[in-house]
């Protein structure tokens, strides 16, 4: 049987897979409740017949110290010990866990189900400044890129002496002159 060749390496490998998922200050030797149960999920431990996530969580609450809210990989193979026969009845322990590694064994966190974003040819239309007319158009320069307050509001020109002053910057020109 295939299943039976399942080293514990390849297992800690999957563990340390799992303890990394979704965490970025995870180093992988240590795993928490919600990746415990992912790990049971996407490696079908958990069948929703003999073991549902409900078992899945109360063998993490009895394998992990009392205080602690996340188990290690002897923790993690205590666990799998304890789930073993109930997943697969009818056999042996020893069987059942070397079933339970085939499971597990190499696998890696699944990302199915995980939210895109839809790219609709109605939202295209939407967005698509070359289609925009009006004051609209005036918010966005040629290649569709916004411009900022300059797009929204009209910006005087203070920096002459008086509003709409043609010989702004020419004071200077003129009293060197003189």
């Amino acid at each position: 049987m295939a299943e039976s060749s399942v080293s514990v390496a390849e297992v800690e490998t999957a563990f340390q897979k799992f303890a990394v998922h979704g965490d970025t200050k995870a180093t992988g030797k240590e795993m928490n409740g919600k990746n415990f149960v992912k790990i049971c999920k996407d490696c079908h431990v958990i069948d929703g017949k003999n073991v549902t996530t409900t078992d899945v969580d109360i063998v993490f609450s009895k394998v992990k110290a009392k205080s602690a809210r996340v188990i290690t990989f002897e923790q993690f193979i205590q666990a799998m010990t304890e789930l073993a026969p109930k997943r697969f009845k009818g056999k042996s322990k020893e069987e059942a866990l070397q079933q339970l590694y085939g499971l597990i064994g190499g696998k890696g966190p699944a990302n199915l189900g995980v939210t895109k974003a839809a790219k609709a040819a109605a939202v295209d239309r939407l967005t698509d400044t070359t289609k925009y007319t009006g004051a609209h158009k005036e918010r966005f320069d040629e290649s569709g890129k916004g411009k900022g307050k300059a797009g929204r509001e009209d910006i005087p020109d203070t920096s002459g002496y008086v509003t709409a002053y043609k010989g702004s910057g020419t004071y200077d020109d003129k009293v060197k002159e003189a």
